[in-house]
């Protein structure tokens, strides 16, 4: 009798040490499932996680702000929707022949760049400025008069300020027809020292024109506007203008 009620009490003891183990799986097993489940990913998950690209049959506020600087610079006439279709597409294309761009009709991150959309850090933003400034100041002015360089970049940054020019660097770069740089291929040469260094000061607040938003070169400029404006400040080759 004494035997059977041993196995009995060892059985029951087993058991109980079992059941407690399945549990206490089920609980850690639980506490372990993460936050995101990547087969229901949320549209903002996807933003966070997601390489930077967008393209036809593409939707979402990414495709919404490409669709208002196409709009507002003159390459999109469709409706603003959030989807991208195909007169999307050939607006992009457009966009990148014009700007020296890879014409894919993709909306990748130098396409995406170009248009000042950017996703990332406010840091990474100022990098980005720095990089567009100094191109057009080496494509623009090298050779010039250093003076002269870091003007050509205040001219930007006046624009950029200006509520009747697009709100970002690279808008007012890649604006259609306002740069020579951008669309003869300059913009894609590799900056030098000095026109890095011209950038930065910009940046910083230099700014010889005395916030003029216009330049030229007298000597090749053949837009009759532009020589109609008066002339404020002449540094090396170029002359800079307010608006009239």
């Amino acid at each position: 009798m004494t035997d059977k009620i041993t196995k009995l009490l060892v059985i029951s003891f087993i058991l109980i040490i079992s059941g407690l183990t399945l549990l206490g799986a089920s609980v850690f097993t639980t506490d372990m499932t993460p936050d995101v489940i990547f087969d229901e990913v949320s549209e903002q998950n996807v933003e966070e996680f997601a390489p930077v690209l967008s393209k036809r049959g593409s939707w979402g506020s990414e495709v919404t702000s490409i669709q208002k600087k196409l709009k507002t610079w003159g390459y999109y006439t469709g409706s603003v929707d959030g989807i991208y279709g195909s007169l999307t597409e050939k607006a992009v294309k457009l966009f990148q022949k014009r700007n020296g761009l890879t014409v894919d009709g993709v909306a990748g991150p130098i396409t995406l760049q170009a248009m000042g959309i950017y996703k990332s850090s406010a840091s990474s933003s100022v990098d980005s400025n720095l990089e567009l400034l100094a191109r057009v100041i080496y494509g623009e002015a090298r050779g010039e008069p250093y003076m002269g360089q870091v003007a050509v970049a205040a001219v930007i940054l006046n624009r950029v300020a200006d509520s009747r020019f697009p709100k970002t660097v690279a808008g007012v770069v890649y604006q259609a027809g306002a740069f020579d740089v951008v669309s003869d291929g300059q913009i894609n040469l590799t900056p030098d020292d000095t026109a890095y260094k011209a950038a930065r000061d910009a940046l910083n607040g230099w700014d010889p024109t005395y916030g003029c938003l216009y330049y030229y070169n007298p000597s090749t400029a053949s837009n009759k506007w532009i020589r109609s404006l008066p002339v404020s400040v002449r540094i090396g080759r170029h002359v800079f203008c307010h608006a009239t």
